[in-house]
């Protein structure tokens, strides 16, 4: 016969057991309007402060330090798992604590009798948000959960110890809790369930608190996200009250099972239900938390880029500070040298800096051109500068391949280099992409001494006039081009060692290109023959073609095997049609339009030739005569030699070919003329190289690997 006191006991259990299987109906109810007004409606913060971080940093410990232990117990351990490390501030908590610790205890008593009572569990939770009106939203569910931090530790701690400490035994025994590791089996399901629940609670919890640590100089309360977020902490809040109050049943359902244990599959039921609920609120939130975090990014990237963009327009006593800016705030301000060791960024106080701005993709070809120029002759003793390189990467992207990639191409740099590539302030690379119009092809901006923007990309001129440009300003730039004129020697520069010999001995030198072999040993072959006619010197040198390295290398052994020519080496090549882009590039800079500028012409003409797979050919004669067409032009002239072969004897071979071409008419052609898309470089109008008339842009993407 059960005594008075086992029969409380089995009441009581089966009271909590009901409780739980009454939230089923409140799941099931959406979190409508008039719940959302009952939950407000409890809400009357008093304006005080809690200090809930050191708070929930100790309930972390204890309810993360719990479920380990379950686990373990529940997979049939023995003793128990140590401890995590604690590394809670004790001086803080009791300081937040320190006028707290009545409210968590109230609260755990509303908790336990609620639920030994086998109360309403939407009835408790408005209880302890009436309980907790005054405070804030982030402070009710932190308070709450420390309650229930409490009554679960202090549960765990006798379940725990009662099979080694003789006073847990003696509370087990007048609790008269069940044998967790005799019934681990029967309990797994509800303390899974648990477990599942109490993290979600901790995660939803965390979120809130993170919420109301946003700074509110970069992102606004009463504007999205934000706004959105806060009006769904109230029924957050709700829920998390309530978890712990379902939470807090399943416990007390477990006082009086000492020996006739009974369960039921529901009860786990409903704990996973309600986790998943949970579970799905810290989804959205978080989804929301990450939105204002991007929000919050944003606006610092803006007032970062601000900031910079005075700074870099403001005359400065030296470049220091804004090098100093170039840099994350985060990073120690130093650099690498040539030989990989740190020195500090002062070595390029007031001092010509070049920034050399690329990807990863910038050629050997480059680095090597840049070089010669950085280590080459200096035309005086004032022609100092440095070079840095600031590589621009994309960080969402970045894996130990690219760190490879940059390490290679660093190790090969004669100059300065960042130490990684994300030590860049991302504000000064939106700057570097917005303003100096960086997308992929490499620039080079220059600052004077005292940090000033003489030039926005220097490579262009650079590799036209080489160290002559110093101090590389563009205004160096533009009397530079007023000086020039379409010459030999401004086409081919030092690229031809034999140039200034030819020119001497009044030959006729002719540059052609082109990828296609057939062409080229008809145009070489009949382009001699017409030399050996006139009896006059040709010599015929061989430039390739833009971006296509491999084809162009094999054409170059065939060329010299068959001893049709000359022709250039890879990084000739490369460096003629860099420089040609680089001349388009800086006349379209200074805003100069094809209609009079020469040199523009010729230069798009060259271009356009190079856009097709046809070949084309350019003859000078001394410095400046010349002429040009493109390969079915040219080829088809030298062939019919002998209609301007009297004509050539006559004028002379330019001015004869040059006579006949214009009498060819093409009606049928078709011209491309393509370009590397680096923003602001492009000209708005192009003629075509043939007839004049202004050519459609269309824009195409590329990717050639050879």
């Amino acid at each position: 016969m059960a005594t008075p006191i086992s029969l409380s006991i089995s009441s009581l259990a089966s009271k909590s057991q009901q409780m739980v299987r009454n939230e089923r109906r409140m799941l099931a109810a959406s979190d409508d309007g008039a719940m959302m007004k009952q939950i407000q409606s409890t809400h009357a913060p008093d304006g005080r402060v809690v200090d809930v971080k050191p708070i929930l940093q100790v309930i972390d410990n204890v309810l993360r330090n719990i479920i380990p232990n379950i686990d373990h117990a529940m997979n049939g351990g023995t003793g128990h798992i140590d401890a995590l490390d604690d590394r809670t501030n004790s001086s803080a908590v009791d300081g937040a604590l320190d006028a707290l610790a009545y409210i968590v205890h109230k609260i755990c008593c509303e908790v336990s009798c609620k639920c030994s009572g086998g109360g309403d569990a939407h009835a408790t939770t408005m209880g302890i948000l009436n309980m907790l009106s005054s405070y804030s939203w982030d402070a009710k569910v932190v308070l709450t959960l420390a309650a229930f931090a409490v009554n679960f530790g202090e549960f765990w701690l006798i379940v725990q110890l009662c099979t080694s400490n003789s006073l847990a035994k003696s509370v087990a025994l007048l609790k008269q809790l069940p044998d967790i590791l005799e019934h681990s089996q029967t309990l797994k399901p509800h303390f899974d369930a648990l477990n599942k629940l109490i993290n979600a609670m901790i995660d939803v919890t965390k979120c809130i608190v993170e919420f109301t640590e946003l700074p509110s100089e970069f992102i606004s309360i009463d504007v999205p996200p934000l706004s959105t977020a806060m009006a769904h902490i109230p029924t957050a809040t709700y829920w998390i009250i309530w978890s712990v109050v379902a939470c807090a049943a399943q416990i007390t359902g477990l006082v009086g099972m000492r020996h006739e244990f009974i369960t039921s599959t529901s009860e786990a039921w409903e704990l996973s239900s309600l986790a998943h609920k949970v579970s799905s609120i810290h989804e959205h939130l978080q989804s929301l938390l990450r939105l204002c975090y991007q929000r919050i990014d944003e606006k610092k990237l803006l007032e970062a880029f601000e900031d910079f963009k005075r700074t870099i327009e403001t005359p400065q006593m030296d470049n220091l500070r804004i090098l100093l800016k170039i840099f994350r705030k985060e990073e120690t301000y130093y650099l690498l040298n040539p030989d990989n060791t740190k020195v500090l960024i002062d070595v390029l106080r007031r001092k010509h800096v070049l920034l050399l701005i690329s990807d990863l993709d910038i050629s050997h070809e480059e680095i090597r051109v840049l070089e010669a120029l950085y280590k080459g002759e200096r035309v005086s003793s004032e022609l100092n500068y440095e070079i840095l390189w600031l590589p621009i990467v994309e960080r969402s992207t970045w894996n130990d391949d690219y760190e490879q990639k940059f390490l290679s191409l660093k190790s090969i740099m004669s100059w300065y280099t960042v130490n990684h590539p994300f030590a860049i302030e991302p504000a000064v690379i939106k700057y570097i992409m917005e303003v100096w119009g960086f997308v992929k092809k490499p620039i080079a901006v220059t600052l004077d001494p005292q940090g000033k923007v003489l030039c926005p990309n220097a490579l262009n001129m650079m590799w036209i006039w080489g160290n002559s440009a110093f101090p590389f300003s563009s205004e160096k730039e533009e009397s530079f081009w007023k000086a020039e004129a379409w010459t030999l020697e401004l086409l081919v520069d030092r690229l031809e060692p034999n140039l200034s010999t030819w020119v001497s001995q009044q030959k006729v030198v002719c540059f052609y290109g082109g990828v296609q072999m057939e062409w080229i040993e008809s145009f070489a072959t009949a382009t001699k023959g017409v030399a050996k006619a006139l009896d006059i010197g040709i010599e015929m040198v061989y430039v390739g073609k833009n971006n296509a390295r491999e084809r162009v290398k094999k054409i170059t052994g065939l060329i010299k095997e068959k001893k049709l020519s000359h022709a250039w080496e890879d990084g000739n090549v490369w460096f003629f049609w860099n420089r040609l882009e680089g001349m388009l590039y800086s006349k379209t800079q200074h805003g100069k339009a094809i209609e009079n500028d020469v040199i523009k012409q010729e230069v798009m003409t060259l271009l356009a030739y190079d856009g097709s797979e046809n070949g084309w050919a350019v003859f000078f004669t001394g410095s400046d005569e010349m002429v040009r067409a493109n390969g079915d032009k040219v080829l088809s002239s030298m062939k019919s030699f002998e209609e301007w072969e009297k004509l050539a004897k006559q004028m002379g071979f330019i001015p004869a070919l040059r006579k006949h071409l214009e009498g060819i008419t093409d009606e049928h052609h078709c011209t491309r003329l393509i370009l590397p898309g680096n923003s602001g470089g492009i000209p708005e109008r192009v003629q075509c190289a043939e007839c004049g008339r202004p050519m459609e842009m269309y824009f195409m993407y590329r990717c050639c690997v050879e």
